[in-house]
């Protein structure tokens, strides 16, 4: 298997590259699709309405050949004339020219997505460059665009061959009828003509599709090089990198420090060390830990519960051995079942007794397994 070479494009563009193409107005499009798009709906449109619109345009037609001889004498009159004569086509032609625009609008969306980049409006010199036109031409691209030309040729000429065949005689038996009916008949046959035409085109549309698609994908390629290069550049300076993660530092902490206040107990050594505990016995197998900390942060830690009136226990080795063992928003290890258990069984039996019983309730000693000791304790 041939290896790559360092600067060919191998890999698939990043979302980054593929956003900077859009705003560089950069998107996949197709123009068989926006002619088949074109045609279909110009031939619905005069098959639907073409009797109508011919019976408008004639009337306008009509209107602006009829000469009223008392107006000559007005200069005026030839300047309304005309303004009547323009809104009157207008009016008749929009129904047309509107699902003409819409289609082509529509057809343009769903390839690439509606994307409007006040950066193409630039000129690109680049193209400019012989070089790369002379590439362009005799590359692939140029040659799916040379067969899809003589593709469009076979198909849209055969169609239209077909076409002047079967309405040949139809379009004989027009100059027999009255001219409103003639009128109204020759444009169903237009509408016809192009409805067979566009189905001409939409086999090469079908193919034009993914063509364009995989086309764009591919000029969007990226070295290995590239993609090494963005990273480091997303990633940004070390200076960057460490702002970042003291930010995020700051932001855990804050959502720790609100947890405090809902906590059962907060452990602490006194002052070195504090975890907050909850255990509900609905939802937890064991007590949870929802905070922890050290110096500063401990002390923090003591003084919300302290503003909060969560009961403080002071228990030096079981305080380093849950912040030792246990993470945040962990359940605590079975080995200390015993000896939390303890605390939290004394605890609420204060809550429940009055002041006098609760100021003799002797105090627990919780005990903590050789396990949890400390190096060197």
């Amino acid at each position: 298997m041939a290896e790559t070479g360092p600067g060919e494009r191998t890999e698939e563009a990043s979302p980054r590259r593929l956003q900077e193409a859009r705003e560089r107005g950069q998107v996949p499009r197709s123009r068989e699709l926006g002619i088949f798009a074109a045609t279909f709906g110009g031939g619905a449109v005069l098959v639907a309405g073409g009797a109508a619109l011919a019976e408008r345009l004639a009337a306008g037609v009509r209107s602006g050949l009829s000469i009223d001889p008392g107006a000559l004498g007005d200069p005026r009159s030839m300047l309304a004339a005309l303004a009547g004569a323009t809104r009157g086509a207008f009016l008749g032609l929009m129904p047309l020219f509107g699902a003409l625009v819409a289609l082509v609008l529509l057809a343009g969306v769903a390839l690439g997505g509606w994307n409007f980049s006040p950066k193409a409006f630039f000129p690109d010199f680049s193209r400019m460059n012989p070089i790369t036109g002379i590439q362009r031409v005799f590359g692939l691209e140029g040659f799916t665009e040379v067969a899809k030309a003589l593709l469009k040729v076979a198909l849209v000429g055969g169609v239209c061959a077909g076409v002047m065949m079967h309405l040949f005689g139809g379009v004989l038996a027009l100059g027999q009828m009255s001219p409103v009916t003639a009128i109204g008949r020759g444009s169903r046959l237009l509408g016809w003509a192009f409805l067979w035409l566009s189905a001409s085109l939409a086999p090469i549309a079908i193919i034009d599709v993914p063509l364009q698609l995989l086309q764009f994908h591919r000029s969007m390629r990226m070295t290995r090089q590239e993609l090494r290069d963005e990273a480091k550049e997303s990633e940004g300076r070390p200076e960057t990198r460490q702002r970042i993660r003291q930010m995020q530092q700051q932001i855990a902490r804050r959502r720790m420090m609100a947890k405090v206040p809902g906590a059962d107990v907060v452990i602490v050594n006194p002052t070195h060390f504090a975890v907050a505990l909850k255990y509900d016995a609905k939802k937890m197998r064991a007590p949870r830990l929802v905070a922890k900390g050290v110096d500063h942060v401990a002390l923090n830690i003591r003084r919300i519960a302290e503003e909060h009136r969560v009961p403080v226990f002071e228990s030096p080795k079981l305080a380093r051995a849950l912040h030792r063992s246990t993470e945040l928003d962990q359940e605590i290890p079975p080995g200390l079942y015993m000896a939390v258990a303890q605390v939290l069984s004394y605890l609420f039996r204060l809550r429940t007794l009055p002041p006098t019983a609760a100021a003799r309730l002797k105090r627990p000693e919780p005990s903590v397994g050789d396990e949890f000791a400390e190096d060197g304790a």
